[in-house]
Parts: C-alpha cells; sequence; structure tokens
C-alpha cells in the first residue's frame, strides 16, 4: 500500500534538510531576480572603416567626415539610441591595412559599419583584383557577425587610364551586389575637381567639402542605423 505522504522519489528527505534545500532554492531565484538581464547597450555603434577621406586629413577635429556626420545624425535620432561612431579610419591606409586590422577594429562591438577605403589603392595603382579580394574579405567579415554595411565608392585617378579606371570602379559594383551591403556609388561626389572645397592639396576635402559629403551621404546612413537598429 502507498501512503499518500510518500514522495515519489526514491527516499524522502528528512524535514529539516528538505526545509534547506526550499530555502536555497528561494535564496538563488531572489538573487537572480535582484541581477535581472544584462543591460542592453544604450547606443548604436556604427565602425567607420576608412582613409584620409574619413580620418579628417588636414582638418580640425570638429571639421573632419565623423564630427560633421555625428552632428548631422543627432537630430534625426531624438527620442532614438544615439548614434557612436566607432573611427577606424587611418589615413594612408590601403584595403590591405583595412583588412588587416579589421578584428581589433570590431574588438568592442559594433552594429553596424561605413567601409570607405580603395582611394589609396587607386592613387598606388594596384591591382583592382587585389584590392577586390580585401574588400570582400572584409565584407565576409562583417556579414559574418551580421553587421550591415554601407560600402562607399571610389574611381581612380584618371591618369591610370580609362582600361585600370574601368577595372577599379566595377569591384565596387560587384560588391555592391552583395545581400546586406547598402552603396554609394562614389565618396567624393559633387567635391573632387572644385577648387572651393578642397585643400591646397586638391585631393582631400577640406571643412565645406566634407560638409557636402555628408550631406550627401547623410540618406544612406541613416538608412544604415536603421538596419543595425534592426528596423
Amino acid at each position: 500500500m502507498i501512503s499518500m505522504t510518500q514522495p515519489y522519489g526514491p527516499r524522502a528527505l528528512p524535514a529539516k534538510a528538505g526545509r534547506r534545500v526550499i530555502f536555497v532554492m528561494l535564496w538563488l531565484a531572489a538573487l537572480v531576480g535582484l541581477a535581472g538581464p544584462a543591460p542592453a547597450r544604450a547606443d548604436i555603434r556604427i565602425l567607420v572603416l576608412g582613409d584620409s577621406l574619413t580620418a579628417g586629413y588636414g582638418l580640425a577635429r570638429d571639421d573632419g567626415f565623423q564630427a560633421q556626420l555625428a552632428r548631422a545624425l543627432a537630430p534625426t535620432r531624438v527620442g532614438k539610441p544615439p548614434v557612436t561612431l566607432v573611427d577606424a579610419a587611418v589615413s594612408g591606409d590601403t584595403t590591405a591595412g583595412g583588412l588587416a586590422r579589421l578584428e581589433w577594429a570590431l574588438g568592442s562591438g559594433v552594429d553596424g559599419a561605413i567601409v570607405a577605403l580603395g582611394a589609396n589603392d587607386g592613387l598606388r595603382a594596384l591591382d583592382p583584383r587585389v584590392m577586390e579580394a580585401n574588400l570582400s574579405a572584409i565584407l565576409d567579415g562583417l556579414a559574418a557577425r551580421n553587421i550591415p554595411v554601407l560600402l562607399a565608392g571610389m574611381y581612380a585617378p584618371p591618369n591610370l587610364g580609362a582600361e585600370y579606371g574601368q577595372a577599379f570602379y566595377d569591384v565596387y559594383r560587384r560588391l555592391a551586389m552583395r545581400r546586406g551591403v547598402i552603396f554609394d556609388p562614389f565618396l567624393l561626389d559633387g567635391v573632387v575637381g572644385v577648387p572651393s572645397l578642397n585643400l591646397p592639396d586638391r585631393v582631400h576635402p577640406n571643412a565645406a567639402g566634407v560638409q557636402h559629403m555628408v550631406a550627401r551621404i547623410l540618406p544612406a546612413v541613416e538608412r544604415l542605423v536603421r538596419e543595425a537598429a534592426g528596423q
């Protein structure tokens, strides 16, 4: 005959031991409740992987691309999580340099990325096939982490000839077809060749030139932020 007070386990615990087990379980539950879930990050972090054009070469810090972009984004984020730009732009960098430090750049955690590399590959007349391999590897690394990308295109200097220029830009056209990539056809659109928008070297934009760049690319960056936020 089975007693109605007998536990269904193989052996009943003594009363005191049972009370101790219940106390420990309640204490652990209380600790879990106090700890709660891990706090969510309050901002949206956008990596800027680029060269001198996004590093603000020759400009005061507040006049550079990232500072002006941050100011342009601020009014669009009222009532929403703010955007933090993670600076990974190094003057003189090629696509190979960007690839070499990608893992380091991602170390702090990012939600989206602006990839603006290739200008120095063109200035050095590097093989477009190598540039494509480097950019592809960068995009692969970001895609593996489900990080949406804004890829900024670039043209090769015209003195390198039409054949090189076509092969160079075709790299961006192909990469723009990749899933998860937002494409901006030319980072310096409307700035290159305009003396009033460039530094005396006629290569790098001045503060007014950066302002033009930011205003033009802002809609694409806003789209990137929305995708990074999962919207």
